[in-house]
């Protein structure tokens, strides 16, 4: 093995140690919505809900926020110009509960993704203190409206946001999904980003963002970012950017959420929503998901190459050894603390190869213009090269 072949082994080494550090530090510290002291006073929350083609999922969440053991709730829902049946269960789930409101989407104006727009309407037909926007596709356990509020109160935060349990009932999504929870936990220092007012260090999940009212005003809520594809990233980074607090809360006990549906949903979800929640910088996504690609598939390869008898360096094979099994610890934390399926440790390079290969169309829509979601066109996005 050569000197400079050594010298890159050891860096994917050093890397994945530190990559090992950060995730122990995470899964540490990392705390449970539900670990918090009972609620001090029960604030109004408006829990708003956009819909557009949810007629598989959207009675489930709906009757799950009713269900909640919370005193002052409102419950808003958005049909955004759907064609299927969503439009109607609101309207019927409406009709049985006094606390459901069914709004109509109006017509999307130029220059605002859609989801944007239909949680924009929601904020400014909500009356609570406390805004609560959360995903058709998400199912709540009856205390967690309790303990967001409870977490959110006695952190003092102005934006909580909470990583669900994600249901994958398909092969598809076991081999797609999991690159977005693993991502989360090896790649954003949490108890750093927590002491620190540098929006970049913010991760946020759209599936559950609770908001102080004042707070979501102050940073402009979604206006701010009406052609934002990743809203979520981008509303946690404006808070962040006003010196609000912003707190992250491993939510898997109090909420569940099936994303996607099948390969193809999973593959293209990631490919609408990698390139923006990197900011649309060019280079720098470029270069981490190229050497994320380096890193967790290289490896496995030497390793192929020398079963074939094509690498015959010991020295080689040694160190492509250590790198896989650190990788697999890496990937078996992640396993164990998000309860993804345990088969996914051995094949995290599937996994990974998959992530980057939707990182890499993500960028190519991007670079051509925005592509589509959901049958509309999705705004140009503004790139940044350096």
């Amino acid at each position: 093995m050569t000197g400079g072949w050594a010298q890159h082994q050891y860096g994917i080494l050093l890397f994945i140690l530190a990559v090992l550090g950060i995730c122990l530090a995470n899964l540490l510290s990392l705390r449970g919505m539900s670990s918090y002291s009972p609620c001090r006073g029960y604030p109004r929350v408006s829990v708003l809900i956009p819909a557009r083609n949810e007629e598989e999922s959207i009675r489930g969440c709906v009757e799950s926020i009713l269900e909640q053991d919370y005193p002052h709730l409102e419950v808003l829902v958005l049909d955004d110009g759907s064609t299927d049946a969503t439009g109607e269960i609101i309207r019927e789930l409406a009709d049985r509960h006094p606390r459901v409101r069914a709004l109509e989407g109006k017509p999307l104006p130029r220059g605002w993704t859609g989801k944007n727009w239909a949680c924009h309407q929601l904020s400014l037909e909500a009356s609570g203190e406390l805004l609560l926007f959360t995903d058709a596709d998400t199912v709540h356990a009856p205390g967690c409206l309790r303990s967001a509020v409870a977490a959110l109160q006695e952190e003092g935060a102005d934006l909580l946001t909470a990583l669900p349990y994600q249901e994958m009932r398909t092969w598809g999504e076991r081999l797609t999904v999991p690159i977005l929870g693993w991502s989360t936990l090896c790649f954003f220092p949490l108890p750093l980003a927590r002491r620190l007012r540098t929006p970049s260090l913010t991760v946020a999940i759209g599936q559950f963002m609770l908001f102080r009212g004042e707070a979501y005003r102050k940073v402009g809520g979604h206006a701010v970012v009406r052609d934002q594809v990743a809203d979520d990233f981008a509303l946690g980074r404006s808070v962040k950017g006003a010196g609000l607090r912003w707190l992250f809360l491993d939510g898997r006990t109090s909420l569940r959420c099936r994303m996607y549906r099948g390969l193809s949903s999973a593959y293209r979800g990631l490919a609408k929503s990698l390139f923006p929640a990197f900011g649309n910088h060019v280079l720098f996504f470029a270069f981490v998901w190229s050497w994320l690609a380096v890193v967790f598939l290289e490896p496995p390869l030497v390793l192929a190459s020398g079963a074939l008898g094509f690498t015959r360096s010991p020295a080689a094979l040694v160190l492509a050894s250590l790198e896989v099994g650190m990788s697999m610890l890496l990937w078996g934390l992640v396993v164990r603390r998000l309860r993804y399926p345990a088969y996914l440790v051995p094949l995290y390079p599937l996994v990974v190869a998959l992530g980057v290969a939707a990182a890499f169309s993500s960028l190519a829509t991007g670079l051509r213009g925005g592509g589509l979601w959901k049958g509309r066109p999705l705004p140009r996005p503004r790139l940044r090269w350096p």
